[in-house]
């Protein structure tokens, strides 16, 4: 039996997004019905509005989320009604290659629900990533729902969902950031300043942020970095080398995902250093290198899927350590909206005003 909901559905390319009813079925095998208490405003809803995804609209929008289980499937063992779950949009299969290697975070097979949710008129919805929680309720694989410490804000608890814990993994996971290292991180929105937050929680003894945005290299003072390189003002090569002794960062985050940005951060880093690119190109973006520096400057250049995290390790662990004060996820919440208010928080991202605007329902 389907059940009515409010939801936000973007219905066609760069078309405003609008507040429908949604029908929500009663999940399948393998599947949960969460009821969603608050989800953040992420970039990549905004690639799904403007089309840059793919042309699979309408889409329900809407994946950094955390909510409450309302019911399971009849085959679902490990997730009950009551459990507080943050939602995410990996969920591993567990038999595939990556899986089979130990390797659980590079799965190559991740599943979501098999039903479709709808419009009212029965016209089939895309949720965003696999999700869809800029809604009341939402159907979800049980894998995607991972629980954590009830006694957490959901309001922060669901930006590990997507941009927080992309940030933070790329520190931490992919970067592999330890004790003493020089980070630099280009591009300070959610995802860069979360790198950053993961940088210092890694013991790094300097951090660079870099931006085109004065505001948001304060905010990654805040946040832990101990130098701020103003892009517009400065050459970013030359400041993060004259900043970690002429030789160049240890880890380079390149946090915006345009092949200018990559390219800095490529020259801005030491000798058999890391590049990590968590940006997120576009279809059409290329990217031209001489071979020889990329033989030559040696380490590694990789990128991070989702920070290289597996949910169901890194989520509790996380939100473990903001419960102990350890970390600031609080400082990630610019402000806190109604569903009506998405349209508006789009446009105060794309200005660069906030790190997340958070939905609570």
């Amino acid at each position: 039996m389907s059940q009515k909901v409010r939801g936000v559905v973007a219905p066609g390319k760069g078309a405003p997004v609008r507040l429908e009813t949604i029908l929500v079925g009663d999940p399948g095998p393998g599947e949960a019905l969460v009821r969603v208490q608050a989800c953040g405003v992420c970039h990549t809803d905004l690639h799904y509005r403007q089309g840059g995804i793919n042309d699979e609209f309408p889409f329900l929008l809407g994946h950094e989320a955390a909510g409450v289980v309302e019911a399971v499937g009849p085959d679902v063992r490990d997730l009950e009604p009551g459990d507080f779950v943050i939602l995410n949009w990996r969920a591993v299969c567990g038999r595939c290659r990556a899986c089979r290697r130990g390797r659980p975070w590079y799965c190559f097979d991740t599943h979501n629900a098999a039903q479709k949710m709808t419009l009212a008129d029965g016209t089939p919805l895309s949720p965003a990533l696999g999700i869809g929680a800029f809604a009341e309720k939402t159907l979800v694989a049980a894998g995607q729902c991972t629980k954590v410490d009830p006694t957490a804000s959901a309001a922060v608890a669901g930006l590990l969902g997507c941009g927080v814990m992309a940030g933070f993994g790329a520190a931490l996971n992919t970067g592999n950031v330890s004790r003493g290292d020089s980070v630099a991180v280009i591009g300070c929105g959610g995802v860069g300043n979360a790198a950053v937050a993961g940088a210092r929680l890694a013991g790094a003894a300097k951090i660079i942020a870099v931006d085109i945005d004065d505001r948001k290299l304060t905010w990654a003072r805040g946040l832990g970095a101990t130098h701020t390189i103003n892009a517009r003002r400065h050459d970013v090569v030359e400041a993060v080398r004259e900043a970690t002794g002429g030789f160049g960062a240890d880890v380079v985050i390149e946090a915006v995902g345009r092949p200018e940005t990559y390219e800095q951060a490529f020259y801005s880093r030491d000798l058999a250093g890391t590049v990590v690119l968590v940006g997120v190109p576009t279809p059409d973006m290329r990217l031209d290198l001489p071979l020889l520096d990329v033989f030559g400057r040696g380490g590694a250049l990789k990128s991070s899927w989702y920070g290289d995290c597996l949910p169901e390790r890194d989520f509790p662990m996380l939100i473990d350590l903001y419960l102990q004060g350890r970390l600031d996820l609080d400082a990630f919440v610019s402000e806190t909206i109604t569903l009506d208010g998405i349209e508006e928080a789009f446009a105060r991202m794309e200005r660069g005003e906030v790190l997340r605007s958070v939905v609570l329902l």
